[in-house]
């Protein structure tokens, strides 16, 4: 067995394949950095219907693929697909359904109207993500979250599967970004996050009032926490200054900011 330090990249946005915003970079950026400095990589993000797969040459990965994800009691296949970052060896896995990601748009329509259901394609997504991984038999060191849409998987690792052999010495950080589209959830979204023995009152850090607060409830579950944003929502900053864990503030600069992320790792590792 290798003895390399194993990261995960949960990501909602990837460099090449969307380029929607700050995430596609800054984790484009990343993980072939830590790969090249000695570290074992995965990514895992959406196979959202507009990336072009025989351009970006994605595959199906058949012993992945086949299981069912439960959201709201309905059952959805889970479709791996694997495709290699452009210009390395590193490996990006693409989880794909056809009710949630054929559509060749990520979280709105041609009008910019937000998808209804955003919050169960998010809990399919992040369910999926840590049923992947415990298939793939691979346990992380790290596990990286960026984005709103990725919010869940620290709940559910911290909740539900912290016994798992797979998860149980993981490291969960969480990159904090502005929370997009989470305003058209509804009240639904916390019964169908609240999975296996989960309660509402598991999701509280998920919600302030009416108003769903993805990146509060991820930075609450987290180990550690990275501020990749220029733009932070005032509630994320006020949730971000109270929370007492090792924090990596924002940094511009792309190399300082691979630079200062391994450090930052390491330290978390030792």
């Amino acid at each position: 067995m290798s003895d390399k330090k194993r990261i995960l990249f949960v990501t909602q946005e990837m460099n090449p394949y969307t380029v929607l915003s700050e995430i596609s970079d800054k984790v484009r950026n990343l993980a072939p950095f830590f790969q090249n400095k000695g570290f074992e990589i995965r990514v895992l993000m959406p196979k959202y219907g507009l990336i072009n797969e025989r351009r970006h040459r994605l595959h199906e990965v058949v012993r992945l693929s086949g299981m069912n994800i439960i959201v709201d009691d309905d059952d959805f296949p889970l479709i791996i697909k694997v495709a290699s970052l452009p210009g390395s060896r590193l490996q990006v896995y693409f989880l794909d359904n056809e009710e949630f990601f054929k559509r060749k748009f990520v979280f709105s329509d041609a009008e910019e109207k937000p998808f209804e259901d955003n919050q169960d394609r998010m809990v399919f997504f992040c369910k999926g993500v840590i049923e992947t991984v415990k298939k793939f038999g691979w346990p992380p060191d790290i596990i990286h979250c960026s984005g709103w849409f990725t919010s869940l998987v620290p709940l559910y690792l911290k909740k539900v599967y912290h016994n798992d052999p797979v998860f149980d010495a993981s490291k969960i950080v969480y990159s904090v970004y502005p929370e997009s589209y989470s305003a058209e959830f509804t009240e639904r979204f916390f019964e169908i996050a609240a999975i296996n023995d989960l309660t509402k009152d598991d999701l509280a850090a998920y919600k302030d009032g009416d108003k769903p607060t993805l990146n509060a409830g991820a930075m609450s579950h987290s180990d550690a926490i990275i501020n990749d944003s220029s733009t932070l929502d005032t509630s994320d900053e006020k949730i971000w200054s109270k929370l007492e864990l090792p924090k990596l503030d924002y940094i511009e600069d792309p190399d300082e900011h691979c630079n200062s992320s391994l450090e930052f790792f390491n330290q978390l590792l030792s």
